[in-house]
């Protein structure tokens, strides 16, 4: 999608009518809005409608639209100033456009995309915003595409080639760790759950400096990213249920999430420094699969008890918070599909926020508002610490205090709270399983939501506001 500086040959225009019902008629499309009295409009509203133009217009086959910014500003809340209003709207366009095609046949009459869109009489401060939202959008659906993407084809080799790939032209630099590398550093978590798949594993690193200065002692601590990349999770020997391995290709939509997360603050060129780390692993079952009782030797030295091999997740992100520990982080922030319990919990419109500064929570649970990446705070308190006292082993990657099903989500995070104890900064962890994929009337298609790439850089904005 193009943002055009006029209306072009035969472009339809938008107007926004109250009630429920829209309506096209060739030259005008009308969008309903609802009715404003009965429900006023706030910020998530005002995403979603400005999502509506664009499905709307989608059903039609429309290719170029043509909105009038004041109508667009008119459903902004107050205090949204015009960079703001530009950057949400143009987010939500490019957002409600996409659709996972690359497997399809391209019909006689092509792709049924917006081609262009026409916002007329738009300050300048709302243009700038209007073009970081396309960015913005652009990156949050490559995420999209990434986790979309069939587990035959996204193989932790393919998501590494995809990593480097995603950041040609950026000042991001990339290192992948193999098996060999792994070894030598102690990272048993990572090679453990991947050792049953044919695919062996890999950890991406992602660095992009993009502070002053970038060398030398007064470098500035970075923000830290961490992605569970489980590019297929069968939940290993203890397979799961045939119907919830459905959409399990989608178990690395938070290491794909940081990959395009660090893209954006290179092509947005904020002035900080962040790290991207992915550990990548297939897990399957195979003749090297991981048993219920065995014991992993972790990167930080602790031993983790396997009780549960499809609790995998988990596992492999304690060696990445450990390995964080080097860059001597400002803040570091995990994203993992962990916990069909977070799903249960939230449904489908908020991920579960845990952190060890529950001053930040928040602060956190604002930027998701802001975001659009929304989140809800769980406890970590020191009463379900039994939940991760192991039997023979330092910790069990389920809880082992009562029934195991019992506050699942809460159960994931202590477990990575015992690793994330060594870091001298903040910690939050986002489970994402319920924002996966997107929910009913989000104006999105099937698919990857691409959360929580719009929460990780208003993060990494902050930060970078903050010095």
């Amino acid at each position: 999608m193009k943002l055009e500086p006029k209306a072009g040959k035969g472009a339809v225009v938008v107007r926004f009518v109250e009630g429920s019902l829209g309506r096209f008629d060739e030259k005008v499309l009308s969008v309903a809005y609802g009715d404003k009295k009965v429900s006023p409009f706030n910020r998530r509203k005002f995403v979603l409608l400005m999502r509506k133009v664009v499905a709307q217009a989608k059903q039609h086959r429309i290719k170029s639209l043509v909105v009038e910014y004041a109508d667009i500003k008119s459903f902004a809340p107050k205090d949204m100033g015009d960079y703001e209003v530009g950057r949400v709207a143009g987010t939500a366009f490019v957002m409600a456009d996409y659709e996972h095609v690359f497997y399809k046949t391209k019909p006689k009459e092509g792709w049924n995309f917006v081609e262009a869109v026409a916002v007329p009489n738009m300050p300048a401060a709302a243009k700038e915003g209007f073009a970081d939202g396309l960015v913005i959008a652009g990156e949050v659906n490559a995420t999209r595409e990434l986790s979309n993407t069939p587990g035959g084809d996204m193989t932790p080799r393919i998501l590494a080639e995809k990593a480097k790939a995603a950041v040609k032209g950026t000042n991001i630099k990339v290192k992948i760790l193999g098996v060999k590398e792994m070894q030598k550093l102690g990272m048993g978590a990572v090679l453990g759950v991947g050792k049953g798949a044919k695919d062996e594993p890999r950890f991406i690193v992602m660095e992009y400096w993009g502070a002053s200065p970038s060398t030398g002692s007064g470098r500035q601590a970075p923000v830290v990213l961490v992605g569970k990349g489980v590019t297929f999770d069968t939940g290993g020997i203890q397979v799961k249920p045939g119907d919830h391995m459905y959409e399990m290709h989608m178990d690395m939509s938070g290491g794909a999430a940081v990959i395009h997360a660090l893209v954006l603050a290179a092509k947005l060129k904020i002035k900080t420094n962040v790290i991207g780390l992915i550990p990548a692993v297939e897990n399957a079952v195979g003749a090297g699969a991981l048993r219920p009782g065995d014991i992993l030797k972790s990167l930080s030295g602790k031993s983790i008890e396997i009780l549960h091999t499809d609790a995998e997740g988990r596992v492999i992100l304690a060696d990445a918070i450990t390995y964080a520990k080097r860059y001597r982080p400002a803040i570091v922030a995990d994203a993992a599909t962990l916990t069909g319990a977070a799903l249960t919990a939230l449904g489908l419109h908020a991920s579960a926020l845990m952190t060890n500064r529950e001053d930040m929570m928040e602060d956190i649970r604002a930027l998701g508002e802001e975001s659009g990446d929304y989140v809800w705070p769980f406890p970590l308190w020191e009463e379900y610490d039994d939940m991760v006292k192991g039997h023979f082993g330092d910790v069990p990657n389920i809880s082992t205090s009562g029934n195991s099903r019992n506050g699942g989500v809460i159960a994931g995070g202590k477990f990575l709270e015992v690793f994330a104890k060594e870091l001298d900064c903040p910690w939050l962890h986002l489970d994402i399983a319920p924002r996966m994929t997107g929910a009913q009337g989000e104006h999105l298609a099937k698919g990857a939501a691409g959360a929580p790439v719009r929460l990780f850089l208003s993060l990494i904005e902050k930060y970078a506001d903050q010095r």
